[in-house]
């Protein structure tokens, strides 16, 4: 959950940027850039990957109630809209700074899509799959859990410049 802190800042400084696109008709492809990279590197592959890769496959081994099944399923939906939603505004960000001026509505729609989005998802999570998932687990099992998130967490900064490296060698 401490994650979500940082998310809801940077989803409030998205916030402030739409609000001034939509009275100025102007944005700065630079920043969208760097809103997209937090969301996919940030929000998604680590935040989202330690619920999806470790969290929520420790669950399915469990018998979990309907609800609680339910609402695993639902976030996981709400995780793939969350990436839609990025590759989207990035694909508009990249038609924008190549002179595309009708891309900038679509950019407006996907930042609005984010600011929507994750402060209804965070609740979801913070107030009720993160406290009811707790149930199905025993002590140690979270604290094996949450070794494996720093481990999860560790690999990440080599996934990200790995990337930037490799995106950068294939533009050569």
């Amino acid at each position: 959950m401490v994650e979500h802190r940082l998310i809801e800042r940077m989803v409030e400084i998205i916030r402030i940027s739409l609000d001034r696109v939509e009275t100025t008709g102007d944005i700065d492809p630079f920043l969208i850039d760097n809103f997209a990279d937090f969301i996919s590197f940030y929000a998604d592959a680590t935040h989202h990957g330690k619920e999806e890769d470790i969290l929520f496959r420790d669950l399915s081994d469990r018998s979990l109630s309907p609800e609680d099944d339910r609402l695993m399923k639902e976030l996981m939906e709400e995780h793939l809209f969350g990436r839609k939603t990025t590759k989207a505004l990035k694909e508009a960000n990249d038609r924008y700074r190549k002179g595309d001026d009708s891309a900038l509505g679509q950019i407006e729609d996907k930042l609005r899509n984010l600011v929507d989005f994750y402060p209804s998802h965070i609740e979801k999570e913070d107030k009720v799959f993160f406290p009811a998932s707790r149930a199905y687990f025993t002590e140690e099992e979270e604290k094996a859990m949450l070794e494996e998130f720093q481990e999860f967490d560790s690999k990440m900064i080599h996934r990200k410049y790995g990337t930037i490296v490799e995106e950068l060698e294939a533009g050569q």
